[in-house]
């Protein structure tokens, strides 16, 4: 069986992703061979297939603005946010594939190569849910407050930073920290850190400030006014 050479292989773009999803991405794609290789986009370059973290960096606008250039062949929504509900809304629009970023390389590049040949893929199809902040993770026990803390730890808050968006003590984030790293196996922020990459826990976003309607300034005639 012939192996695709660089020239004939799958070109792949990861859009707008952070340097741990396309390090890692890269990495599962290597080890496949070389029938699928990652590639950067750029205003000179096309590509076969985009992926883009809908959920998380923009949206369905921005997901509908990479469907519409004529560069890009085909566009997947790559997702550490997978929940199998929300597969019709990505491939029911102009998506032609939603993929968890938890899938194994070999299920990821069966994944892209099935979209290269003009199919529409969901994968992991039909997995439970394993992600968002407020549930509960039954492998490892922890809490939806530990969950939602490794979270923001996930993020690159501080331990002060966790404690304000949780509105809890520096002395509870503590005790929180201590605990959920029991319970996932791990002993330092770091392995913390790619624990919950890892499971796609995601930090819940702020709401934004709601601000007073500004008031009237009243003036106070001057004496020299009367």
């Amino acid at each position: 069986m012939r192996r695709n050479t660089p020239s004939t292989a799958i070109t792949v773009a990861l859009i707008d992703a952070d340097e741990l999803v396309v390090r890692g991405t890269a990495s599962m794609l290597l080890s496949r061979g070389d029938s699928v290789r990652l590639v950067s986009f750029s205003a000179q370059t096309g590509v076969d297939i985009a992926l883009f973290d809908a959920p998380v960096l923009g949206g369905e606008e921005r997901l509908d603005a990479l469907c519409a250039d004529p560069r890009i062949r085909r566009v997947a929504v790559y997702t550490w946010n997978f929940q199998p509900w929300l597969a019709d809304r990505f491939i029911g629009g102009c998506a032609s594939g939603y993929l968890a970023k938890s899938l194994p390389a070999i299920e990821l590049v069966e994944a892209l190569h099935a979209i290269h040949a003009g199919r529409r893929v969901v994968a992991p199809l039909g997995a439970p849910s394993r992600v968002g902040v407020g549930g509960r993770d039954d492998e490892s026990g922890i809490t939806p407050r530990e969950a939602e803390l490794l979270a923001l730890i996930a993020s690159g808050l501080s331990n002060d930073e966790v404690a304000s968006r949780m509105r809890i003590s520096i002395n509870s984030v503590k005790g929180y920290i201590r605990s959920a790293y029991r319970k996932v196996g791990v002993e330092r922020r770091s392995q913390a850190v790619l624990w919950a990459v890892s499971k796609g826990l995601v930090a819940p976003v702020p709401a934004a400030p709601t601000w007073p309607e500004p008031v009237a300034a009243t003036h106070s005639p001057r004496p020299s006014d009367q």
